[in-house]
């Protein structure tokens, strides 16, 4: 079985050894709770371009190698007896932008998800360990997963960021190997878990400004891009990375109205749609109801 302890024996991966290798990540994800059923799914892109896919419709934990699908860069498959995953696209997206990028690993982390749905920024300049391999983590809008929509969400963050969470869905994270690709989702998640139990006990201590340098210039060190290497603002702590533009919904009791939308001249002209919230009074006899149960519940506590 190919599977290697750090990301820097990986190499350059034969197309059998990289079937191998997904199997062997599939089934610590599976492990860890970072995909469930049939989600998730994996790439590697070959050094002749091609790209290495884990099919639609399987467990990542109870994989073979010949389950793994081949494609080229536009997406067309033209190997392995699985179909390929609709999700592909996102993938392609990153080795169509990113020449760096030869591994992609999508999963559904719990820890690190939630801070997808509530679009709530993960903390910066916390644990050091997170600020050399992970860096920010930008939360994507959502868009319908396998669409190309899903891809053009991506465009604004693609560059400057190796982990990403999408907002409603999951997480998406980027390597240079598949091993660093999986690290980086095993980080995030890890990392995730800590911010939400940490804020159960108290407010989260951040590291000074000058520490956070010191970060950086070991990561420069490293080689591993930073854009706050350069941007001044990105590097402080209390601005947050980009997060997703969250539209609200609508409450059901709210409803579509037209107005007419005067001409400049003020004869009303032709009428213009414009929307307007409109609230219905509640019936007497809703009201009657509502003030019988407030009454009783006062009884009940002998307030009256």
């Amino acid at each position: 079985m190919c599977a290697y302890g750090t990301p820097f024996d990986e190499g350059d991966l034969t197309e059998q050894q990289a079937c191998e290798l997904f199997c062997e990540i599939g089934r610590r994800c599976y492990a860890k709770n970072f995909v469930e059923a049939n989600g998730g799914n994996f790439s590697y892109r070959l050094a002749d371009g091609r790209i290495v896919a884990t099919p639609t419709m399987i467990s990542k934990g109870y994989m073979e190698p010949d389950d793994m699908v081949l494609l080229d860069l536009e997406g067309n498959q033209i190997g392995g007896h699985r179909q390929k995953t609709s999700e592909i696209l996102m993938h392609l997206t990153f080795y169509k932008h990113r020449p760096d990028v030869r591994a992609v690993v999508h999963a559904h982390p719990r820890h690190a998800s939630a801070f997808g749905v509530t679009n709530t920024p993960v903390p910066k300049c916390v644990i050091p360990e997170v600020e050399i391999f992970v860096g920010e983590v930008p939360i994507t809008d959502y868009e319908t997963p396998g669409t190309p929509k899903l891809s053009e969400t991506l465009m604004p963050v693609i560059h400057d960021f190796n982990v990403f969470l999408l907002a409603n869905h999951g997480a998406v994270t980027l390597g240079r190997t598949v091993m660093e690709a999986f690290w980086r989702m095993e980080i995030l998640e890890a990392y995730c878990q800590v911010i939400l139990l940490a804020r159960q006990l108290g407010e989260i201590n951040q590291v000074t400004d000058q520490h956070m340098s010191e970060l950086f210039q070991l990561k420069e060190r490293l080689g591993l891009p930073d854009r706050r290497l350069h941007d001044p603002v990105a590097a402080r702590c209390d601005v947050p990375p980009p997060t997703a533009r969250v539209k609200p919904p609508r409450p059901p009791w709210e409803e579509q109205a037209t107005e007419p939308s005067p001409t400049a001249d003020g004869d009303g002209g032709q009428d213009t749609l414009v929307s307007a919230s409109v609230l219905p009074s509640p019936s007497p006899e809703v009201l009657d109801m509502i003030t019988r149960e407030i009454f009783s519940e006062l009884r009940g506590r002998g307030l009256v």
